[in-house]
């Protein structure tokens, strides 16, 4: 087969470089319809409860985490010209489109009670800017008179307060918002210039930030990435020509991946911002292969089209099947129940062969187009710090493998210390580090107002109107205080409240009159409230339409899965102690929930998902060895990295969370393609070697062992980058993945060799030689030193 695409590619390669060109185009032009995706969440089912509560209460109530808020903690803000420009700011940021309401001290409203028309109605408190210093502190005087208001806009005691701006949380989630933030950003900047501190955050504002930066750092990371591995071929091979043919691979490649997520429908997130980097690491081992290959061949014979053809013949098998490992480790994503998993998985494996076939047919073919090597494009053949590794490599293994053993075993017992020290710990930001100003800014009103994350519990009674019964008011304003007692939690709002203020209205706005309804007040207010009820207002923001259903809405610290978890225990056991099971049906929801839910549920399919891929790859390596005990003996120096990895994490304190769960899928797919290299290259050996393992061991080395220092080397430098990230969770991925690679590379070049010289009556039997699927061709050896390509066609073009 492969000589057959070896001969149709070159002789068709006009023809070939004509698709591709027109297929690039094509994912161009998809690319250019890339979304981003500005909302959290997508990691659960359709199916789990924790997003069909939440469906359920966006059915009933309007969507939660749709507010930025502005902090301000000084006594300035009280002055009258700073009021004045407090007062503007939230006028101007109205104004704005996609802004909904703005809520602050200057912009409050007054329940008042309207005798003419037996109703309550809501005026401002606050009609055009304070003319005065006492017009200002009347105001404010007022506003603290009014216990609905208290807590939820000020911190009376260390005079902090907040601005509340609303957005519109269709427009905002979707790629109609524009530059809304930036605008709000602006003018906020404006206002406190020269004043004092203005504190930005809430969920559309993180979302926000996350999300710009998410974009930036794509486009970093790929520039940084083409930079890297630009440098390192230069490196390797002192050649420009080498260099151009490897960045034209991967720009094609980026390409596809970004116009595939385009063409698919799938939108840009911080977890599909990962594959085009992603590509580019994987895709320059492909060339270095090929490359080598052919230089290789062509100084053996110096026919460039001979040494081309071998490079499609002798390398396309064994590349395939290593990239297909690579994919398979991927692919396994998309047996989750995870969107985003699904999605990332689809894209990442197609993109991962897509890679492949680019490598493929792009080196052959440009490099029959340019003119055939020089000598100084072969000086790298002569890698004397290479040959100087790979005979120290040997010499351990031939003499030194009980210190091997040693090291291995202490490796494991170390790494498994430090893994029992993992933490399973999430957090809605916890990629920002501690010292960005987002964070900063979060602590703040933590600190302040006990959080800014969204929690909701929505009491549904079961019954139509009852959601203003005494007994179901009652038992909400006891569940209210109960909540107000939990320092993790926000002043909570509800339909209490607002029964409540209806009564303090209805006595001129006397504060102690706040409180619930007596039987007296029912009489006299009757008119009042049914009018109230009827038009909506307050009322309507907190029921559903049969008044069946009510919420009770409040902001959670962002605490972390762990602390979640035990704090949504102790309140739902309060709620089942007020509201019975029985009679009321309570959900607690909101987008900190769900999101913390769905982070918890991406651990278990990531872990499921590391499982699989095991799973898949060894029966993989199975059909190509024919051996069982081939197979485990080939897992087991991938499975030692995962473990060190797992310890490393522990001792340096990185929790178990999406982004850094990625690390091991990753890294396994990667790391296994070393030990089918050099398996494969031992198979060949046992075979010109008249079956004598121990200079079979050592000639795969020897072969073997250039091709996976340099694809460590660049696969190294590559994810190496990702430290240079704003969020920890990458920083993360591109520590630790470039950490378990570098081990794998030493487990794959001494374990494994090792564990053939010790077993060697036991693990190479005769299937072993007689594969269930041929990986190379068997007549010759596919090392990376071996590579060659060509750069003419005489005759063939």
């Amino acid at each position: 087969m492969w000589t057959w695409l070896a001969s149709r590619v070159l002789r068709n390669r006009r023809g070939i470089l004509v698709v591709l060109a027109l297929v690039t185009g094509l994912m161009a032009w998809e690319m250019t319809k890339v979304k981003v995706s500005y909302k959290f969440g997508g990691l659960l089912p359709k199916t789990d409860s924790a997003y069909v509560n939440y469906q359920v209460l966006q059915s009933k109530f309007s969507e939660d985490g749709n507010v930025i808020v502005l902090g301000v903690k000084d006594p300035g803000l009280y002055q009258l010209e700073n009021f004045r420009e407090w007062y503007r700011l939230g006028v101007e940021l109205k104004d704005l489109t996609g802004v909904d309401s703005v809520f602050s001290e200057a912009h409050l409203y007054d329940l008042v009670r309207n005798d003419s028309l037996k109703r309550f109605t809501l005026q401002p408190l606050l009609v055009r800017e304070p003319a005065s210093q006492a017009q200002v502190d009347s105001l404010i005087a007022r506003v603290h008179a009014l216990p609905f208001y208290k807590g939820l806009l000020y911190n009376e005691a260390s005079g902090a307060s907040l601005m509340m701006v609303f957005v519109n949380a269709d427009r905002f989630n979707s790629e109609d918002r524009g530059d809304m933030v930036d605008r709000i950003q602006e003018r906020v900047d404006q206002f406190a210039e020269g004043r004092f501190k203005v504190y930005h955050s809430g969920l559309p504002f993180i979302r926000t930030v996350v999300t710009e930066r998410t974009k930036t750092e794509l486009r970093m990371f790929v520039g940084l990435m083409v930079l890297t591995v630009a440098f390192l071929i230069f490196l390797f091979f002192r050649s420009w020509r080498v260099m151009f043919v490897c960045l034209t691979v991967v720009v094609v490649a980026v390409v596809w991946a970004l116009g595939s997520i385009g063409l698919l429908g799938y939108k840009l997130t911080s977890v599909m911002a990962v594959i085009p980097p992603l590509i580019i690491v994987i895709g320059i081992p492909n060339c270095i292969f090929l490359i080598n290959k052919f230089h290789n061949e062509f100084a053996a014979h110096g026919n460039s089209v001979k040494a081309l053809s071998r490079v499609i013949q002798r390398v396309g098998n064994a590349s395939f099947i290593t990239n297909a490992t690579t994919a398979v480790g991927f692919a396994t994503f998309m047996l989750t129940y995870s969107d985003v998993l699904k999605q990332f998985g689809v894209i990442a494996s197609l993109n991962i062969m897509a890679v492949f076939l680019l490598s493929i047919l792009l080196v052959p073919i440009l490099f029959s187009f340019l003119k055939d090597p020089e000598p100084k494009h072969l000086a790298h053949l002569d890698r004397k710090w290479v040959d100087k590794a790979t005979a120290s490599l040997i010499h351990i293994v031939q003499y030194r493998r009980p210190a091997v053993y040693t090291g291995a075993l202490l490796l494991v017992v170390v790494g498994l210390i430090g893994a029992s020290r993992l933490k399973n710990e999430s957090h809605v930001v916890d990629d920002l580090p501690a010292d960005d100003p987002v964070m900063k800014d979060l602590a703040f009103f933590e600190q302040e107002f006990n959080g800014v994350m969204p929690l909701e519990v929505m009491v549904d009674t079961r019954k139509k109107g009852h959601a203003l019964k005494d007994a179901t008011l009652k038992r909400i304003d006891k569940l209210q205080q109960k909540m107000d007692a939990h320092p993790e939690l926000s002043r909570s709002l509800s339909i209490a409240d607002a029964v409540k203020y209806t009564r303090q209205a209805f006595y001129g706005g006397d504060s102690a009159r706040y409180g619930l309804l007596t039987s007296t007040d029912k009489t006299f207010m009757a008119p009042y409230v049914d009018a109230s009820q009827s038009s909506g207002g307050l009322v309507k923001a907190f029921m559903d339409e049969e008044r069946q259903s009510t919420r009770i809405t409040t902001q959670v610290a962002d605490m972390g899965t762990a602390k979640m978890d035990v704090f949504m225990a102790t309140l739902r056991a309060e709620v089942d102690s007020i509201f019975d099971p029985a009679k009321y049906k309570v959900i607690l929801s909101g987008t900190s929930v769900v999101f913390l839910e769905g982070s918890k549920y991406m651990v278990q399919n990531l872990m499921i998902s590391l499982v699989m891929a095991l799973v898949l790859i060894a029966g993989l390596m199975a059909l190509l060895f024919n051996s069982a005990r081939m197979v485990l003996v080939s897992l087991v120096p991938n499975i030692i990295p995962l473990i060190a990895t797992a310890g490393l994490m522990g001792y340096l304190e990185i929790p178990i969370k999406p982004s850094t769960l990625l690390v091991f899928s990753i890294a396994l797919g990667i790391a296994v393609d070393d030990a089918i290299h050099y398996l494969s290259k031992y198979r060949y050996e046992l075979k010109t070697s008249n079956h004598n393992i121990k200079t079979s061991v050592l000639a795969a080395i020897h072969e073997s062992g250039v091709s996976m220092i340099y694809t460590s080397v660049v696969l190294f430098c590559g994810f190496s980058l990702f430290v240079f990230s704003d969020f920890g969770g990458t920083q993360a991925l591109g520590l630790l993945v470039s950490f378990t690679l570098l081990v794998a590379m030493f487990t794959n070049l001494l374990i494994l060799p090792s564990l053939l010289l010790s077993f060697e009556n036991v693990m190479t039997t005769r299937s072993f030689d007689e594969p269930l699927l041929d990986i190379m061709d068997e007549e010759e050896d596919i090392d990376l030193s071996e590579l060659q390509l060509e750069t003419k066609e005489e005759g063939t073009a």
